[in-house]
């Protein structure tokens, strides 16, 4: 009989595969907003809502305070109830929220660079309350192992909604519909969030503020914040850079690019909610070692999915981007160059998972150097560009894949230097990288460039799951060990969920049961 896995890795593949079915769900609603904002709001209008939601989604980032990942080490510490520390988060979210609401309300321009603003663009702001706080309320319930509502909110209410609303919302008002939508969605995540929240916690019994551990939270949360805000940012900074150089049809192209290339991204994010969890019942054990199992096992897990959805997305990605509308062709080489970075990524981002947790500020100096090397090569590169003899329209398009490409090599010192110190302070290693997946990407590769000769329809509908297949036999057959094999398997009536309190995780009061 083959061994049986270690129950925290027992438990991240549970987490895995509840949280992929997410995954799979935000994918088919994603591609319905591309395709409506792109053939029918256009190019320009689509660049100009994309800035627009990156500076407000990024307030909202700040908002949270790093409560995200800090709310589950406080859950696990305090003697308090549940339900009033949760509350003291999201009034700490709601606070900051407001602060960053009034900013943005004061100077609209921060929003709106290049252009007039309408009436209900000056409302956007307002959805920093709906992110911050479904975000708190999703990490509370992500504590009581209910990952399903991670799910439920991002990948089926947020995007179904903003999809549907948009493209009922064009035929009324086609200036601000695609906003609309989207304030629209944030309220309907926010709505969702907090009744699954009230169903879990209850209301909270003898809650009061305290405006001083209120204060003592936030400044002690600053480097998650901060890490939290950097690690997003850096997925958007490239945005915010090239406004600044290019027409905003070129953002709303690159935007696209964006979007498709964050597919794979969004697979990191199915062990989010579990990852941290898992991690913290670790370290307060002092067992360092499942802490480098953990985020090792984890690591090639996301690596091996990603590297597979990249190339499939990636090697077609003319006709992946053509259906979006023929003007968003030329985003070609952005998306090449954008699913890189996600598979390059894929370390930098399990091993902060455990990072912010033993060596939050050193984690910190990493991620300002990452994101700083990344503005330095983005504005070299857009800037290095203008002086290559290009025709005069191709500029601006080379402009974007260095965009890209300069994102890319940000991220690749930052999985380097986050690998490393995690690492030598685990005193094991934490490298996800086998080298099976070579041999998968060149399988694949292959029949990725034969499917490309093939006409468009066939290239999408049978290439791409034959890019898939092939690369995923190969990792199966060669890459993959015993434990690997648990994220697939589901035993007797097991539900793809977490195991509830009481097995040697933290229980409901916050204490822990046996260590298993």
């Amino acid at each position: 009989m083959a061994a049986q896995p270690p129950d925290d890795i027992a438990a991240l593949a549970r987490g895995g595969r509840t949280n992929f079915l997410g995954f799979l769900l935000r994918l088919v609603a994603r591609l319905p907003f591309l395709f409506i904002a792109g053939r029918y709001y256009g190019a320009d209008e689509l660049g100009r809502f994309a800035f627009a939601t990156i500076v407000v989604e990024f307030a909202a980032q700040l908002a949270t305070m790093g409560l995200k990942r800090g709310l589950a080490h406080q859950l696990s510490t305090s003697e308090r109830p549940h339900a009033c520390i949760v509350f003291d988060g999201l009034l700490a979210a709601l606070l900051a929220s407001a602060v960053a609401t009034a900013v943005l309300l004061v100077f609209p321009q921060a929003m709106f660079p290049k252009g007039e603003i309408s009436g209900v663009e000056y409302l956007l702001p307002l959805v920093i309350f709906g992110i911050a706080g479904a975000d708190v309320a999703l990490a509370a319930l992500a504590y009581r192992r209910d990952i399903a509502a991670t799910v439920q909110v991002r990948a089926l209410v947020e995007p179904w909604t903003i999809s549907i609303a948009a493209g009922i919302l064009f035929l009324f008002t086609p200036a601000e519909g695609l906003f609309i939508a989207y304030i629209v969605s944030i309220a309907a995540g926010l709505a969702m969030a907090m009744w699954r929240l009230f169903r879990s916690y209850g209301a909270p019994r003898d809650w009061k503020p305290h405006p001083v551990e209120l204060l003592t939270v936030a400044r002690r949360n600053v480097p998650l914040a901060a890490a939290d805000a950097i690690e997003w940012g850096s997925r958007r900074l490239d945005i915010a850079i090239l406004g600044l150089f290019v027409r905003e049809e070129i953002i709303g192209i690159y935007y696209v690019a964006q979007n498709v290339a964050s597919l794979p991204q969004k697979l990191k994010t199915s062990f989010d909610p579990i990852l941290a969890p898992v991690i913290t019942q670790k370290l307060a054990e002092g067992d360092r070692k499942a802490v480098a199992r953990q985020v090792r096992q984890a690591g090639f897990w996301i690596i091996a999915a990603q590297a597979a959805i990249a190339l499939a997305l990636g090697i077609p990605g003319e006709a992946v981007m053509g259906l979006v509308g023929p003007d968003f062709v030329g985003g070609n080489g952005a998306l090449a160059f954008l699913l890189a970075a996600e598979v390059v990524a894929a370390t930098a981002v399990v091993s902060e998972g455990a990072l912010v947790y033993v060596a939050p500020h050193r984690n910190l100096l990493i991620s300002i150097l990452m994101i700083a090397v990344q503005a330095l090569l983005t504005v070299a590169i857009i800037l290095g560009v203008e002086r290559l003899p290009l025709r005069p329209e191709s500029v601006q398009g080379f402009q974007a894949a260095g965009t890209a490409l300069a994102l890319m090599l940000a991220l690749g010192l930052s999985s380097i230097l986050k690998a490393r110190l995690l690492g030598r302070l685990l005193d094991a290693p934490v490298q996800g990288w086998r080298w099976p997946l070579v041999w998968a990407a060149a399988a694949a590769s292959a029949v990725g460039f034969a499917a490309v000769q093939l006409p468009e329809w066939l290239e999408l509908s049978l290439g791409m799951p034959l890019i898939l297949v092939t690369f995923g036999l190969v990792v199966w057959y060669r890459g993959f060990t015993e434990e690997d094999r648990v994220l697939f398997r589901l035993e007797g009536d097991e539900e793809p969920t977490l195991p509830p309190p009481g097995t040697g995780r933290p229980t409901a009061s916050g204490g822990s049961g046996a260590s298993p």
